[in-house]
């Protein structure tokens, strides 16, 4: 037995830690590839090199075709350098940056990475996406940062094994492209960060069903401001998705053409007319658990008269479109939810669009945490912030998504979601997460193309029920 000090014990776990991480990318990766393929482990100079050493090692050792290169020089790093000492110790030699791959392995660079790379290393990124050849790549793909969607030349990665937990650029434009599919790898780290992806499971955990002796009272009452003459068709679909999502009673606040208009398709609804300037008068319907303002409204001047009286009051409140502008938030008991699409996120804080997407799960967070509210930022990979800095995102839905009405509807189905579910937090993440299983339930056998906003509505149903039994 042996007596170790901290210091010891520290380089031991950070050694044994690297070990570990190439050990479960070697059990992954031989599930997708066979022996009799080429395989090119490219190491980089640190630590993300040295779990491409552990790699190659394995897969040598499992008789696996495979060649350990270095294309900008051996590894630096201590621990690295170690593994590349037991590597050789075990008879294997280092190769040649040269040849043919059938799948090509990147583990160049990892979460330290600093943009702009060097003239060197973009030839060998270029020469990797340019081969025949399946491209994995170690945590990140060489050319991306961790925290921002920010590239250069990068790695094209076909699937990229992340370890320990997805990192932001997985999900930010710029970066996102360039991971592939991506699986998340268990190397025995404690897990304590507070953002998070939803998953089918969580929401599966989470969707309170309806009780057998449930009555629509105690199914939530949601009143919804939204429509115009001239677009009526918002408060339509803004009610289908809330009705379609499990709310007891939906009012809706909107002009007396529109509600003819929303009436011939959902008749469950029941209507105040000229709902926004009643609402502008402070004169609400009674017994409302949540409400919601702004698909299909134009007029400024009612909306912010309006939201005076619903910000004062004691109502969650879900602002979308019309609704959505640069504003202070009063301090109130019940939350409020913003759900922007970028350009209207970039109106509210005065952002680029580029910069939104490039670093968008953090300028969610750090405008819930300042306005103490709830951000749904919309788009591929929707962030749902939190003000106590926790955050979701969610990876369901794909392009179908990008066509009118679809936010109105997402607008319905948060709105029913916050009437009828018992836990905020988690019923706006389901609705989220519903809304894009909606349309990747519509993807599996049709056109993303051809979707429209109203088969959102009615793919819930099969979503909710695929999810329960």
């Amino acid at each position: 037995m042996f007596i170790y000090s901290a210091e010891d014990i520290r380089k031991a776990d950070a050694f044994t830690l690297m070990e570990i991480a190439g050990r479960e990318i070697y059990l992954a990766l031989s599930k997708k590839i066979a022996k009799n393929q080429e395989i090119a482990v490219l190491a980089g100079k640190g630590n993300n090199g040295g779990d491409g050493i552990v790699l190659a090692r394995y897969l040598k050792e499992n008789g696996y075709s495979c060649r350990l290169m270095f294309p900008a020089g051996e590894p630096v790093s201590g621990y690295a350098k170690k593994h590349l000492n037991y590597f050789r110790n075990r008879g294997f030699e280092i190769s040649e940056f040269e040849g043919h791959a059938d799948v090509i392995v990147d583990s160049l660079l990892g979460t330290g990475t600093k943009l702009p790379l060097s003239g060197d290393l973009e030839k060998i990124i270029n020469w990797a996406n340019e081969a025949n050849a399946c491209r994995v790549a170690v945590d990140i793909p060489s050319g991306t940062e961790a925290d921002n969607g920010k590239t250069g030349t990068a790695f094209r990665a076909d699937i990229t094994f992340t370890l320990h937990g997805y990192k932001p650029s997985a999900f930010l434009e710029g970066s996102t492209e360039y991971y592939g599919e991506v699986k998340v790898l268990d190397i025995g780290l404690p897990h304590d960060s507070k953002w998070q992806v939803w998953t089918k499971e969580k929401a599966a955990q989470t969707f309170r069903q309806r009780m057998p002796g449930a009555h629509k009272g105690s199914s939530g009452t949601g009143f919804l401001i939204a429509g115009s003459d001239e677009m009526p068709g918002s408060a339509m679909l803004a009610s289908l998705g809330a009705m379609r999502s499990g709310i007891g009673k939906l009012v809706v606040g909107t002009t007396r053409f529109a509600s003819g208009i929303i009436s011939a398709r959902v008749p469950e609804c029941t209507f105040v007319h000229d709902g926004l300037e009643k609402a502008a008068a402070g004169e609400l319907p009674k017994g409302m658990k949540a409400a919601a303002i702004g698909p299909g409204l134009d007029d400024q001047e009612k909306i912010e008269d309006a939201l005076k009286y619903l910000l004062a009051g004691n109502l969650p409140l879900i602002l979308d479109a019309g609704a959505l502008r640069e504003r202070r938030y009063p301090s109130r008991e019940a939350e409020v939810i913003v759900t922007p699409h970028p350009g209207e996120f970039s109106k509210m804080t005065g952002l680029p669009i580029a910069e939104i997407g490039a670093q968008r799960l953090a300028y969610a967070s750090d405008y819930a945490k300042k306005h103490e509210i709830i951000v749904v930022l919309k788009g591929r990979n929707t962030v749902i912030a939190y003000p106590d800095g926790s955050l979701i995102v969610n990876r369901s839905g794909n392009a179908g998504l990008a066509k009118g009405g679809t936010g109105d509807t997402l607008t319905g189905i948060i709105l029913a979601m916050i009437s009828s579910q018992p836990e905020i937090k988690t019923a706006i993440a389901n609705a989220v997460y519903f809304h894009g299983a909606s349309a990747d339930f519509w993807s599996e056998n049709k056109a993303p193309e051809s979707m429209l906003a109203t088969d959102v509505s009615e793919n819930i149903a099969c979503v909710i029920k695929n999810i329960t039994t």
